[in-house]
């Protein structure tokens, strides 16, 4: 099953789904009209005298971007005092439930679980203020359970069903009734900060395309289903990561940008894992691109390398790199407490296509990965960058 990019860290991949390395997808602003389009269509733009149109699936996607923006402007406009006698009597209440210890326990274990599964990330969480740094790790929790649905060891069993009461229980925890510990940390989270709960529930509606479907016609099918798993994670984060109070991009950009993280990281876990999935009988490629470049289904599981394979090859992954390139931009607009962990996951993450070129496209036998001393150059390197105020 493909997987999804979730949060702002990695996530070990599961033994049946490579392609959920739940990564943290970026916040960056986007600049002018054009640059709210997606970055394929962008570069489609580049083409022609006029921007085209959105997609149908693009405008889709764009409307919760808007919701996610319009939630953040309205928190800052009002200066934070939104919903604030409310926010504290839920507050109240749910800790005379939990306790405080039991909930700052609740914290603690999703820290733990951040920790174990996504080890640079969690280290960089560390120089983010502590009601964020919590606020990440339960998000990340969530997002981990939510994939370990359809990824992790008892996903023969998962049906549509268990799925629709995985949604019932976030509409509850959402309402103030969390089921477990972990469901009351993110219940907690989302009383603090402007999160709206559509991220989430598009997060699970890619878990059930996962339980159908194997097989994409075209790239604006891919791209949903690129949102769903992974772009949703950015819209998600964003209000937690904060926008640098000096930052001139609006909020609406932001989001946008951070969408692009999410399907460059979803992208780029799919071009990594051709081989593996073709085993398990999927193809995550749009099957109308493979028929321009002249190949078909049978060539994915033959698993052969041709030059019309390296010639697509080359033209998906300059793909992700365009949404990355677009991610990149609008990092410097986080909070400066934010920014080492995203821009060095980015960086890491789209060394993985750099492999793939210098394994001469073989992505159906060869894994492509970034080594340690690699991994170990660019922490720094990442970590300077981001310390540059914009």
């Amino acid at each position: 099953m493909a997987g999804s990019s979730a949060v702002y860290t990695p996530c070990r991949p599961s033994a049946h789904g490579r392609h959920r390395a739940l990564r943290p997808v970026g916040l960056l602003p986007a600049p002018g009209r054009v640059g709210l389009l997606p970055a394929r269509t962008r570069a489609r733009a580049s083409l022609v005298a006029t921007a085209p149109a959105r997609t149908a699936t693009e405008e889709a996607v764009y409307e919760v971007v808007l919701r996610q923006a319009a939630l953040v402007e309205e928190l800052q406009g009002k200066k934070r005092t939104r919903d604030a006698g409310t926010r504290r009597w839920r507050e109240e209440e749910q800790e005379a439930e939990l306790g405080w210890g039991l909930l700052g326990d609740a914290y603690d274990r999703c820290g733990e679980v951040c920790a174990e599964y996504a080890k640079t990330f969690y280290l960089g969480t560390q120089l983010m203020t502590p009601e964020r740094r919590k606020a990440v790790w339960a998000i990340y929790v969530w997002c981990r359970r939510t994939d370990e649905l359809v990824d992790g060891p008892n996903s023969s069993y998962i049906t549509p069903k268990a799925l629709d009461r995985w949604e019932k229980r976030l509409e509850d925890l959402f309402e103030g009734r969390p089921y477990d510990m972990y469901d009351a940390a993110l219940s907690d989270t989302v009383t603090k900060f402007p999160i709206d709960i559509q991220p989430f529930k598009d997060m699970i509606e890619g878990m059930r395309l996962d339980l159908w479907k194997s097989r994409y016609r075209t790239f604006d099918e891919l791209y949903l289903y690129c949102y769903y798993v992974a772009g949703t994670v950015g819209l998600m984060t964003v209000p937690v990561m904060g926008i640098a109070p000096d930052s001139k991009a609006s909020a609406e950009s932001v989001y946008n940008a951070a969408l692009a993280l999410g399907i460059a990281n979803q992208l780029t876990n799919i071009l990594r894992d051709v081989g593996e999935d073709s085993r398990r009988g999927r193809i995550y490629l749009p099957l109308d691109e493979l028929a321009q470049a002249g190949l078909t289904e049978e060539d994915i599981f033959r698993g052969k390398v041709t030059d019309k394979w390296r010639r697509f090859m080359k033209g998906q992954i300059q793909r992700a790199r365009l949404f990355f390139d677009e991610a990149e931009e609008g990092v410097m607009s986080l909070d400066s407490a934010s920014r080492w962990p995203v821009l060095a996951s980015l960086w890491l993450y789209r060394q993985i296509l750099d492999a793939i070129e210098a394994n001469d496209y073989n992505n159906f036998t060869k894994r492509a990965y970034v080594g340690k001393a690699k991994k170990f150059l660019s922490l720094p390197a990442a970590y300077a960058r981001a310390a540059i105020s914009s």
